[in-house]
């Protein structure tokens, strides 16, 4: 991975002024979820205190996390001369955090995931409570069945945060960029969860292309470029400035998204916070896997596509796994990209008629975004 381009930074007085402005923003952010949170507890109470699990796995999940989609909605919002002590972008920001938390339940279920952030995933704290109270019927089933609720509730959650956030006139723009990240990431995840059906039946060439569309749909769209070009609607930003931050962000989170994708595989569990070789345990399907099955002979190729998937996966199959896909040239081939995505996405960010600490701030975030380790 080669260093990004150095920003201009004169005694680190740029660096302070954003790590204070992203404090102060973190902190607003916190404050703001943990108080809505509090508010819908109390709704839930209103109903049964039976409900109240709901909320409770939901601060959990909210209670992590990197911030960085609510972060790039701040820097969105600030290089195009929003006020950093506005309200908007943090109750965007925290809209954002819901939709996130509503993808990630509903994406450990349709991948059975065990865990999350090193901690059980939604879906199973609701089987273990089910298992540990002794309930009737089919433990995983109530859990699969109560996270969906939870995620659900989520979306709801969203929704009525970002309405909030987007009353005045350039709230217009921003609503149109929401609601097509919404249909973006559901329809991305569709096609993840197709590819993972239609399998080793399809051309290598073809197998790329499909990989590299839904990681832009599924991830590198809601990730990346819909949250900066949200606050910068939400500031009043023109086409022209939107489509720069396009420019920057989508090359961006596509280099995001493939990083995922190599961490899922060669991450280290104690980093990342999830078993070694679980993506490979689930049968993922993202552009390295399909890189590998191209870039392999007949035999390689055969066994990539026995072993991904097979969810008694040993630590030495995972090994040989890992092996095949290496010997492939899939490896170096998907860091390369990311090279190439990165490069393109700060040359983007140097061309950006931004002030100099939104421009720090940016490039910092895109710098941990493609050279991260969890």
């Amino acid at each position: 991975m080669p260093s990004a381009p150095a920003t201009p930074d004169t005694g680190g007085s740029i660096s302070d002024i954003v790590s204070a402005e992203q404090d102060r923003f973190r902190s607003s952010l916190t404050q703001t979820i943990e108080d809505f949170l509090t508010e819908q507890q109390e709704v839930l109470a209103g109903i049964s205190d039976e409900s109240l699990p709901l909320i409770s796995s939901i601060a959990t999940l909210t209670r992590g996390g990197k911030r960085m989609r609510a972060l790039l909605c701040y820097w969105g919002w600030r290089a195009a001369g929003g006020s950093p002590s506005a309200s908007a972008p943090v109750v965007a920001g925290t809209a954002l955090e819901f939709f996130q938390a509503a993808a990630l339940i509903h994406d450990d279920i349709i991948d059975r995931s065990d865990t999350r952030r090193g901690r059980p995933s939604v879906h199973r704290q609701f089987t273990a409570r089910h298992s540990d109270a002794g309930w009737h019927l089919d433990p995983e089933r109530f859990g699969v069945s109560a996270a969906i609720l939870a995620g659900d509730l989520c979306l709801a959650f969203s929704e009525e945060l970002f309405t909030a956030s987007c009353a005045d006139a350039a709230g217009s723009a921003a609503r149109t960029i929401f609601n097509r990240m919404r249909t973006e990431v559901m329809a991305g995840q569709y096609l993840d969860l197709l590819e993972e059906a239609v399998g080793p039946d399809q051309a290598p060439a073809v197998a790329e292309e499909r990989a590299l569309n839904i990681l832009r749909f599924k991830s590198a769209k809601y990730s990346m470029e819909r949250p900066l070009m949200l606050g910068g609607a939400l500031a009043g930003a023109d086409d022209a400035v939107l489509r720069a931050y396009s420019a920057f962000a989508l090359p961006l989170g596509e280099a995001f998204q493939l990083r995922d994708d190599v961490l899922g595989v060669f991450g280290d569990p104690e980093v990342t916070g999830k078993p070694a070789g679980d993506d490979l345990r689930e049968g993922k399907r993202t552009f390295l896997i399909a890189r590998a099955l191209g870039s392999s002979g007949s035999k390689a190729r055969a066994g990539i596509n026995a072993m991904l998937g097979d969810t008694s996966l040993d630590d030495a199959g995972v090994g040989r796994l890992r092996g095949l896909i290496v010997e492939s040239g899939a490896l170096a081939h998907t860091e390369r990209l990311i090279a190439e995505k990165s490069e393109e996405a700060f040359s983007a960010l140097a061309g950006l008629g931004i002030d100099a600490v939104s421009r720090r701030a940016l490039h910092l975030l895109a710098e941990a975004a493609v050279t991260r380790t969890a």
